[in-house]
């Protein structure tokens, strides 16, 4: 069989020390920590997760990452992220989910789905993985031009990993190459052009990347 044209070649994370791990699906996890919970107007902070999901084609590895068009209300959330393998979680890495959170405002009041505020190109910002468990516990913050502006522990998530990845099996079938990004702790806040964005868990790569101009 031949095809109309050639295959879209397939999206990677760099894996420390060892080959590419080629991503599928990439899950996200919201509402997962109380005092974001809390910071997003929320009041019960034992609601379950919302699942939402973001395209591959989304993922991006920087240092330079464009800001997006459409919006003037781009707000960073770092997360901690597992990867799937053939026999369950094989790894794990930082992602920083940035959110058209103007435009997902304007979802959420229509009743709609998310995907204009979350699943856009360069959405999922990722560093590189790290075989072996992912931590149950430990800082994990983000800083925008050296001022740390998320501070939290992955200790405080309400559900812990095993519990997340359940919840999602309940809908869909986890396969290799998914990706979960497991929730953002509070102090999710605005990005603009030029900002200079670090992250970091405890036991994982650092992330780091550049904001720029809008794409022309």
């Amino acid at each position: 069989m031949s095809y109309l044209f050639a295959p879209v070649p397939p999206v990677t994370v760099p894996v420390e020390g060892t080959d590419a791990f080629p991503v599928n699906r990439i899950f996200c996890i919201g509402q997962n920590y109380a005092e974001h919970i809390r910071e997003m107007g929320g009041t019960d902070t034992s609601v379950e997760p919302v699942i939402f999901m973001k395209p591959a084609s989304a993922l991006t590895l920087g240092p330079d990452v464009a800001y997006p068009p459409v919006t003037t209300d781009l707000h960073h959330e770092v997360e901690m992220v597992a990867a799937i393998g053939p026999d369950g979680v094989i790894a794990a890495g930082i992602g920083i989910d940035l959110t058209r959170r103007d435009l997902q405002g304007m979802a959420k009041k229509r009743g709609g789905p998310w995907e204009i505020g979350k699943a856009f190109d360069q959405g999922a910002v990722m560093g590189a993985l790290r075989l072996g468990p992912p931590p149950e516990s430990g800082p994990i913050r983000l800083s925008v031009n050296g001022v740390v502006k998320q501070d939290g522990d992955l200790g405080q998530m309400n559900r812990k990993l095993p519990e997340l990845l359940a919840l999602i099996g309940k809908y869909f079938a986890l396969g290799p190459g998914d990706l979960v990004f497991t929730g953002t702790p509070s102090g999710v806040g605005p990005l603009l052009p030029g900002d200079k964005v670090s992250a970091e868990i405890a036991g994982l790569p650092p992330l780091s990347f550049h904001m720029t101009d809008r794409k022309a």
